[in-house]
């Protein structure tokens, strides 16, 4: 930072001490990042969908809807000479990448991801990748919010929480729903919900609402009026709704899962982009209402009109028969997330939040569907009940967010009066998928490398604690052919620790440790300084820390189960250092104040 701004930055914060305080300053920066983030939202919609007002507004009409099969490859190939040339680095998934932050590298993020997902998710969606804009524009948030924090000298904690404002400004731009915002960044983003954070997510949802109204109007992304009322009668069939919920969850988590482990297994990111293009480009060419985010099937959906997404189907189904456009309908909900999780593995950057919605409206829609032409009703449930509460059920399934779902649903539609329904339907879905699949598509990869934040107090200092700085690396080794004499003139006499690590001269290999305790009793008898060896009085450890693989979680329960004081670290087999359980507890209880100040 050129001088000049360094001291104009420090006048400035010499004269925020003086004048504002920390509190303020807080609330203040909460407002910031909420208006950053509604901005980043805007810049992100508006781009996406000139690109695709370009493409299918102008070359479809032009050339031909064969246009569709070399889109997505296409954009692929743009994102990655984007991420190559432009950026210098990988865009990694929106949402995940910033739990990840906020997980293990203490709320910082870099500054490239303030840009990397505007420069990339556009081209990724307006050229046809199956994802959504949400989590970009979370993580596009929570990049500028992070490097704010940064620039003013905020400690974790409130990084922490300027982030989770972030979240909440993002959603809450996108979707015109305050409350939910609030609700996904305490749900999803796992802050805790008190006093002193309470102001700053409302302070940034309500900065990033009044962004969206400024630069869209009163325009929302799903208009709809509720016209049906909710009937009691009807409570099985949403009970009905949230076990397939729950069943569609899995399927979806399943599915993810497995196409991104066959993408990881491909070598280069060249071949993966191209396996990926040619994929999604089948795909779209085949079924094109799974081009982009899907919003405007979505609002057919919901308006009662599916057909008409679904003219000119590539199957010729006729659309005046019901049972073929809910075959159709079950198509498309199947297609959906394979689509999206191939965009992902082909190098494309989005989020999982839109084919959330996707997917659980047409869940909702063909249940009702099935309900009112097997014949078994006295009176037809309503389709577009099912509709909006089918989005609840997949979201509470498949992010394990069912507040987040609740709220945003009965915000989005200003359907208060399927409070009951949507609670039915999403304690459903969220307990039977959180029975099968423990963590959501958000979370299962940092949950399982032990990297994920929770609302668990204990597991999340744990978490944030960084292993490195509690290792102590001042114990002198000794080795297995080295004499009693020897350890005590080199190793006993010289070392302040009442524990040496034995070790292979030439490799480091920890293969043993001797405590002073264990010589104590013939440490002065120098009739044995040279018959004793290291090898006849060294013992196994109680237990052994691995660098890289263990965390702090197993470390802590490493000290409990062998109710050892020290133990030793190894890397690759190479011993590293100790850690003491007192210095262990002294860095916990040091990262719990300030997790929880």
């Amino acid at each position: 930072m050129p001088q000049s701004k360094r001291s104009l930055l420090a006048r400035f914060l010499i004269w925020r001490a003086k004048h504002i305080s920390q509190r303020e300053f807080v609330y203040i920066l909460s407002i910031i990042v909420g208006f950053t983030s509604g901005l980043g939202a805007v810049i992100l919609k508006n781009l996406t969908h000139y690109i695709q007002l370009l493409l299918e507004g102008k070359l479809i009409q032009k050339y031909s809807e064969a246009a569709y099969f070399v889109f997505p490859l296409i954009g692929f190939v743009l994102v990655y000479l984007m991420m190559k040339y432009v950026i210098g680095n990988k865009v990694n998934h929106g949402i995940p990448s910033t739990l990840f932050a906020i997980s293990k590298r203490k709320g910082l993020m870099e500054r490239y991801q303030m840009v990397g997902s505007i420069l990339t998710a556009p081209l990724t969606v307006g050229f046809g990748g199956s994802v959504g804009l949400e989590g970009p524009t979370v993580s596009t948030g929570a990049a500028i919010s992070s490097n704010i924090s940064r620039l003013f000298h905020m400690n974790q904690a409130t990084r922490t929480l300027l982030i989770g404002a972030a979240a909440a400004g993002a959603m809450s731009s996108i979707f015109k729903a305050p409350i939910a915002a609030i609700i996904f960044a305490i749900e999803v983003m796992s802050l805790d919900l008190t006093l002193a954070s309470m102001l700053p997510l409302l302070l940034a949802s309500i900065s990033g609402v009044l962004t969206s109204y400024f630069f869209f109007g009163s325009d929302i992304l799903l208009p709809f009026d509720l016209q049906d009322d909710f009937i009691v009668n009807d409570i099985p069939y949403f009970m009905l709704l949230g076990i397939v919920a729950a069943g569609v969850s899995i399927y979806f988590t399943k599915v993810y899962a497995s196409i991104q482990y066959f993408f990881d297994r491909i070598n280069g990111p060249i071949k993966r982009l191209f396996i990926g293009g040619v994929a999604i480009g089948v795909i779209v060419f085949l079924v094109p209402p799974l081009y982009g985010e899907g919003y405007e099937l979505m609002n057919n959906m919901v308006q009662g009109n599916p057909t008409a997404a679904l003219k000119n189907n590539i199957l010729n189904i006729d659309l005046s028969n019901i049972w073929g456009v809910i075959i159709l309908l079950v198509g498309l909900l199947l297609f959906k997330i394979v689509a999206s999780a191939i965009t992902f593995g082909a190098g494309g950057v989005g989020g999982i939040f839109a084919p959330t919605l996707f997917m659980g409206c047409i869940m909702g829609n063909c249940l009702a569907k099935v309900l009112n032409n097997i014949g078994i009703l006295q009176s037809p449930v309503s389709e577009s009940n099912f509709t909006l509460v089918g989005m609840t059920g997949l979201m509470a399934g498949v992010l394990h967010a069912p507040l987040t779902a609740i709220f945003l649903i009965a915000e989005l539609t200003g359907g208060y009066e399927l409070f009951l329904p949507l609670m039915i339907t999403a304690t459903i879905s969220y307990a039977i998928t959180k029975y099968f699949v423990p963590y959501s598509v958000y979370t299962m990869e940092l949950a399982k490398k032990g990297e994920l934040i929770t609302h668990n107090k204990d597991k999340a200092v744990l978490t944030l604690m960084d292993m490195e700085t509690v290792i102590e690396t001042n114990f002198v080794p000794v080795y297995p052919d080295m004499t009693l004499g020897e350890i005590i003139n080199q190793a006993v006499v010289k070392s302040n620790r009442n524990i040496f690590p034995v070790l292979k001269r030439k490799t480091n290999e920890l293969i043993g440790i001797i405590l002073l305790d264990d010589i104590r009793s013939i440490m002065f008898d120098q009739n044995l300084y040279q018959e004793i060896k290291a090898s006849d009085v060294m013992q196994n450890p109680p237990a052994i820390i691995e660098l890289g693989k263990d965390r702090m979680t197993h470390v802590m329960q490493k000290f409990q189960d062998s109710g050892a004081w020290n133990l030793p670290v190894v890397k690759n087999d190479r011993y590293f250092g100790f850690i003491s359980k007192s210095k262990l507890l002294t860095a916990y209880r040091r990262k719990l104040i300030a997790f929880t100040e």
